[in-house]
């Protein structure tokens, strides 16, 4: 029998050492060592492939080129975010919070394959049984008898399915209630997660079937077990999205065959998953008019650009207590930065007060383009004076107030053309085409950009007349 001995891995980078400590050091994270049993395999045995032959090196050009076609699904946002399609012989490792539709999204992906061209699936569960999972599947669509169903949990025999069946997709659902009888540790343990995902890799390579696993999200938003778990896997998908609401974004953070910056846009309705051919226009469809701290932006997801809708509140305390910041969708060190180039640049008064941003839509904004727009919407705010209607607003913000220009312009521009927007204010000296309809306004500062996206009748303070008078 192989010697076992016992390290310790970082459940955050994946590094080991001999000994427990409270801190990890190769990344100095607190409270992530892992207890994690290793196998070593006798000395003297010589490693060898499949047929039995040692492996030696070859050189680079005497290697045949495998040009495998890519399975393309019917759903065009699955695709782009796969980098084209399903690669045979890949692993891809799906995460996403409990109940935000993950199994429903591979019940999909199933059916497209064994629907579409009468491919065969292998759909191994865990956690559901067989009639549970057959209740979904009818909730979704027609049977197919290409999916076959499997509710097992030892590694042994849903790889042997796998080289029995030779389906065309297998997925496995969820890697954290797999068990390898050959190591030690319970379902979902470090051992177990990292030996059976490593195990599954090889196999998909050895017989060229495209393997899907799915994996739980601890609450601190990562995928549960250790991190190399992630850098075992060709491809990592994040299904986000709130229970409570209708969209669902699929991300890519990883991707071997691809841009790892794409994004899917999915609606969850009564009868399962819907891709969202157009995610500005859904995003758009609820966005608020003529609402003070309310502006549109253009940001690039991979090669995609989205129109999003940033809004803001700003709030006069008259506690004693610090004022609060809190954003949802983007970054808050980015946003306590805003607020001072607004504080320093713009003469704004915003110590003493609550500010709340919110990206609708359930985006994550990571990209600095929408620095302006949310300059502007938190300037609305405190001013109580909306942006005029069909205005968006792209721009990066630097400490100097200064408007810097952004990548790929023109296709933002074109994107906000596309949807109806009449105005856009654009950093200053963007070589970039101007779309028919749409009124292009260089700015090149925080200032100018206050003054060109507020019209003269509205500083002049005949907008909150208006209101009074609205409201009486």
């Amino acid at each position: 029998m192989p010697k076992s001995t016992v390290t310790f891995m970082c459940s955050e980078c994946g590094g080991e050492s001999l000994r427990w400590a409270g801190q990890c050091p190769h990344c100095q994270a607190w409270n992530t060592l892992q207890e994690f049993q290793v196998r070593k395999a006798p000395s003297g045995r010589k490693q060898a492939t499949a047929q039995g032959v040692p492996n030696r090196p070859v050189p680079l050009n005497e290697i045949e080129s495998e040009s495998s076609p890519r399975r393309r699904l019917a759903w065009g946002e699955l695709n782009r975010v796969l980098g084209g399609g399903v690669v045979p012989g890949s692993v891809v490792l799906v995460g996403g919070e409990p109940g935000v539709g993950k199994s429903t999204l591979l019940m999909h992906a199933a059916q497209q394959i064994a629907g579409g061209d009468g491919g065969k699936v292998l759909y191994a569960s865990g956690e559901e049984s067989p009639q549970q999972i057959r209740m979904r599947a009818a909730r979704l669509g027609p049977l197919s008898p290409g999916i076959l169903l499997l509710a097992e949990t030892d590694l042994d025999a849903i790889c042997e399915a796998i080289r029995a069946e030779a389906p065309q997709l297998a997925i496995v659902d969820s890697i954290q209630t797999v068990t390898d009888a050959g190591f030690e540790g319970s379902a979902g343990s470090v051992t177990q997660v990292r030996e059976s995902a490593a195990r599954l890799m090889r196999l998909a390579k050895e017989i060229g079937v495209p393997i899907f696993l799915v994996g739980h999200v601890t609450k601190e938003g990562a995928i549960a077990g250790p991190r190399v778990l992630e850098h075992i896997v060709d491809t990592v998908l994040y299904l986000e999205g709130d229970r409570r609401q209708e969209l669902r974004i699929l991300r890519a953070m990883k991707n071997r065959f691809g841009s790892a910056e794409e994004i899917g846009v999915f609606a969850m309705g009564e009868k399962g998953l819907e891709e969202v051919s157009d995610p500005s226009a859904a995003l758009l469809g609820n966005a608020a008019v003529s609402s003070p701290g309310t502006a549109v932006v253009v940001v690039l997801e991979g090669t995609r650009p989205l129109l999003i809708e940033i809004q803001s509140l700003v709030n006069r305390t008259t506690n004693n207590y610090p004022p609060r910041r809190i954003a949802s969708g983007m970054d808050i060190n980015r946003l306590h930065m805003l607020i001072a180039v607004l504080e320093k640049r713009a003469s704004a008064s915003l110590g003493g007060s609550d500010v709340f941003v919110n990206v609708a839509g359930g985006i994550r904004i990571t990209e600095p383009a929408a620095d302006l727009g949310l300059a502007l919407s938190i300037h609305s705010n405190t001013s109580n004076r909306p942006l005029p209607d069909g205005l968006v607003v792209i721009g990066e913000l630097g400490l100097a107030g200064e408007v810097r220009r952004v990548g790929q312009l023109e296709r933002r521009l074109h994107e906000a053309a596309r949807h109806g927007l009449t105005r856009a204010l654009i950093p200053a000296g963007a070589k970039a085409g101007r779309p028919a309809g749409l009124e292009v306004v260089e700015v090149r500062s925080l200032a100018e950009a206050i003054s060109a996206a507020f019209p003269s009748h509205m500083r002049s303070g005949a907008f909150i007349k208006e209101a009074e008078v609205s409201v009486t």
